[in-house]
């Protein structure tokens, strides 16, 4: 028999407590600076200087060096290495918290912070320095055309196909540290569920689709994400 696939969603809250913002919180990101303003095409259609330097002091914040992994990431990169069975981690977060954890088996849904994505030529590059429209795209050559490879709001996420097909065949899905209010990634868990997928939320707070999950455990993802893992682990004798 094989071993259960698994299929992990993580958002901004598995970050928070490496020290990085939120979005949706009464105090995150959002509620201090106008979507409109920074995080759509349109955006950076009018503004590119605006979007640049939000961007630019987030990619400043992430590499700062009190952030870090914390107990949450490493637990889920210690699920992957050792679970037996297909394992897939989506996360809708910017930042490359988990990458530094050790997660190989990863889908950046929203892109990624430290890569830069040139409207010229298409090609995406590491980037760890602040973009302007001064930059000349590494590739190219080109000047003006390098911007956050994060995805706005009106663009598709990223590699979706790649996700629904775990989703199809999952059957654990567990979702870590999000509101619920985002789509396409709040849709996933019904259609885990549809699947015949065991639900599990692990959450500060129960999130919108709290009752579309066959489980929930809400406190801080630090304590509740290695207790799980510690859970999984031990069902399968590892």
């Amino acid at each position: 028999m094989r071993a259960p696939s698994i299929v992990v969603l993580t958002g901004a809250g598995i970050s928070k407590e490496s020290g990085l913002d939120t979005f949706r919180d009464a105090d995150g990101i959002w509620a201090r600076v106008r979507i409109e303003d920074v995080a759509t095409p349109e955006a950076f259609a009018r503004d590119k200087a605006r979007v640049h330097e939000f961007y630019n002091q987030r990619r400043r914040g992430l590499l700062a060096g009190n952030v870090a992994p914390n107990a949450a990431h490493r637990a889920l990169a210690r699920l992957e290495e050792a679970w037996p069975g297909d394992f897939l981690l989506v996360t809708q977060n910017i930042d490359n918290l988990h990458e530094r954890a050790g997660s190989k088996r990863l889908v950046h849904m929203h892109g990624e912070l430290l890569k830069a994505r040139c409207l010229h030529c298409g090609n995406v590059t590491p980037c760890e320095e602040d973009l302007a429209e001064s930059r000349a795209c590494l590739v190219c050559g080109q000047l003006g055309g390098l911007r956050p490879h994060v995805v706005w709001f009106g663009e598709m996420p990223l590699e979706m196909e790649r996700i629904e097909l775990a989703l199809a065949d999952c059957d654990l899905f567990v979702s870590i540290g999000t509101s619920g209010n985002v789509y396409p990634a709040a849709g996933f868990v019904a259609e885990a569920r549809a699947a015949g997928a065991r639900t599990v939320e692990l959450n500060l707070e129960p999130s919108a689709g709290r009752s579309l999950f066959h489980e929930a455990r809400h406190g801080l993802a630090t304590a509740l994400v290695p207790a799980f893992v510690d859970e999984l682990l031990a069902q399968c004798g590892r």
